[in-house]
């Protein structure tokens, strides 16, 4: 059985200038002009990253009370612009030079001996609390999984856009929706006694978390980016199964039930045959047709594992001063500060 995750979705609350101009205007008719104060805080700022997931969110689910017009309004099209141009330079910035694609494959493909990361401190010595805080920052993308990949679809051609069908029809439950990734979540969730709806813990959720699923959304929401999606779903699936094989360890140890530890037990053996397809059958056939996306798909692996090591590190940082990495702490969690 599947848990419903359809429920409609509130409107989080505002961080910021931008956001609450935002979702003022959003249960508003769409037929005005949009005006945004600017984004001054930096690309992880909390304000700027809640904005743009708002923008985005109305290409998914949309939000109860909110037009589905909003979705294709041209002055909110255009105020998204502005705050995409923001997030993309600071991260451009931060990486400076991008290696090739690959020499970041070649390094993703060796695992540390002694790593750490979220995984390993959780294997380790997490404690129940920590992996609860932990599947609500994932759960703003885990919810979806799949959703801003399957973007990128029409846009590739021939054996890359096969191999890459192959991998989404996995993560979509090889036709069976109870075996959907996001489904496997949600009852995973459930597992460890937390609110499965989607978009559930939008509020308590930092901006490092909104930034690893907005980078996905900003990437499939560009033609111009779909190089960088096909680096950042590579990523996902080539350094996916180790790092799942320690959570569901962890997991289990504390408490898991089946339910609580088949989402990451799933992805120990099915990203391990998507890594193959990923790199040989994707990226490796795009690069021999599209040799102009190289840059743009190494540009994709880099600043994914960059937004992503920023929430590990804020994550971690948190907990190793015992405070919860939430915005707002789970109740059995230490208060944030």
């Amino acid at each position: 059985m599947g848990i419903s995750t359809l429920n409609p979705v509130r409107l989080p609350e505002p961080r910021g200038p931008i956001t609450e101009a935002l979702t003022g205007r959003l249960l508003q008719s769409p037929d005005s002009e949009v005006s945004l104060p600017p984004a001054t805080g930096g690309w992880l700022d909390e304000d700027l990253q809640l904005a743009l997931y708002l923008c985005y969110e109305l290409h998914y689910r949309g939000f109860a009370d909110v037009s589905d017009a909003w979705e294709w309004q041209p002055g909110l099209l255009a105020a998204r612009a502005d705050l995409e141009k923001v997030f993309l330079s600071g991260v451009e910035d931060e990486l400076g030079q991008v290696p090739s694609v690959q020499e970041q494959v070649d390094s993703m493909l060796v695992e540390p001996v002694h790593g750490t990361g979220v995984s390993y401190y959780l294997l380790e010595q997490g404690e129940r609390w920590q992996a609860r805080e932990y599947l609500a920052h994932r759960s703003l993308y885990h919810l979806k999984e799949a959703d801003p990949q399957a973007w990128v679809i029409p846009r590739l051609h021939g054996a890359a856009q096969a191999a890459l069908v192959a991998v989404e029809y996995d993560e979509y439950g090889a036709g069976r929706p109870e075996a959907a990734h996001s489904q496997l979540f949600a009852r995973m969730m459930a597992d460890f006694d937390l609110d499965a709806d989607y978009g559930g813990y939008t509020d308590a959720a930092t901006a490092h978390s909104l930034a690893v699923v907005n980078l996905m959304s900003l990437f499939g929401l560009h033609r111009s980016h779909r190089g960088a999606l096909v680096g950042q779903f590579a990523r996902v699936e080539i350094t996916s199964s180790p790092g799942s094989r320690r959570l569901a360890e962890a997991f289990a140890a504390l408490g898991a039930g089946a339910d609580g530890t088949a989402f990451y037990r799933e992805h120990v053996e099915a990203d391990a045959l998507h890594e193959q397809l990923i790199r040989h059958d994707v990226i490796d056939t795009l690069l021999r047709d599209e040799p102009q996306l190289e840059a743009d798909i190494a540009f994709g692996l880099a600043a994914s594992a960059l937004v992503d090591d920023r929430l590990g590190s804020h994550v971690l940082d948190c907990w190793k001063q015992s405070r919860s990495s939430l915005r707002k702490p789970l109740p059995d969690a230490p208060p944030s500060p």
